[in-house]
């Protein structure tokens, strides 16, 4: 075997691997495989004929083409503005820096339902924003605006910490380097600064989409709840347990964990290629 070959432990100062490891697979186990294999057991062990009248129906589906729409349309906005955001913080000096700083992080210290009540008065037609969405013939709350609103809410802070050191470690000098040797500013910005920050931002992204998909307490007091037109998924999914549907519930969550899946794999797949070209 070659000097150069995968090995499973990596040479370390620090002693204590083995019961590392073993806590940290433990907790691996414990908190994410055992309970996605009980609910995926749950889902595929009733009758494919429940299982698809639930998971499959109008009014299933309906609710993940919201679900998963805005919480995409959401982590787009979010990516943009995140990417903004992290940058005015960490390249300029301003008054109010660090509150503006701190108030980041507020969609992670609000309970999700006071979230929802506040987003709810300031949205709805004789709120704040509400009102002169109003005078544009637009309605926020109680629609799939509200959805769409609440999501980019709870998931801003994601794409904003996860971009944020990364942009802290890249040194101003190397923008000034690209600029005496005559790249222009977006020259500058497409091949010096956005290939380094690609892979956070694209982390920052997912984690963005997914909590979006699992959203629930934040949503459901905007969305207005009105089954084929602006009821989540996470919402189907307690009406069918308020029904004594387990097994329904379990099919419904069973399509979004597959879904969400499948979503991350491809994202894994496209940061890694994103920290190969990097690399090169």
């Amino acid at each position: 075997m070659s000097a150069t070959a995968w090995r499973f432990r990596r040479p370390s100062a620090v002693p204590g691997f083995g019961p590392a490891f073993g806590i940290a697979l433990s907790g691996i186990t414990l908190l994410v495989l055992l309970p996605s294999i009980a609910l995926v057991i749950r889902a595929v062990g009733q009758p494919w004929s429940h299982f698809a009248a639930i998971a499959f129906s109008d009014r299933a589906l309906a609710a993940y083409r919201l679900t998963f729409g805005a919480s995409f349309a959401a982590a787009l906005v979010n990516l943009v503005v995140g990417l903004l955001l992290a940058w005015v913080l960490v390249r300029y000096r301003f008054p109010l820096r660090r509150l503006a700083d701190g108030l980041i992080d507020l969609p992670f210290a609000l309970p999700t339902a006071v979230a929802g009540v506040a987003l709810t008065a300031i949205c709805a037609p004789d709120g704040l924003v509400g009102s002169v969405a109003a005078e544009y013939g637009l309605r926020i709350a109680f629609t799939p605006y509200g959805v769409f609103v609440a999501l980019v809410f709870i998931g801003l802070p994601f794409v904003v910490r996860t971009v944020q050191p990364v942009l802290q470690d890249l040194e101003p000098e190397l923008e000034e380097a690209a600029a005496t040797l005559g790249a222009s500013r977006w020259r500058t910005m497409r091949r010096v600064v956005l290939p380094v920050l690609a892979p956070a931002a694209a982390t920052g992204f997912t984690m963005a989409f997914a909590r979006a998909v699992g959203e629930y307490g934040s949503v459901i007091f905007i969305a207005g709840n009105i089954p084929m037109v602006s009821e989540i998924a996470p919402l189907l999914i307690v009406v069918r347990l308020e029904e004594y549907d387990y097994g329904g519930a379990a099919a419904v969550a069973g399509v979004l964990l597959a879904a969400s899946l499948v979503l991350l794999a491809l994202s894994a797949i496209l940061q890694r290629k994103l920290e190969k070209e990097r690399s090169r």
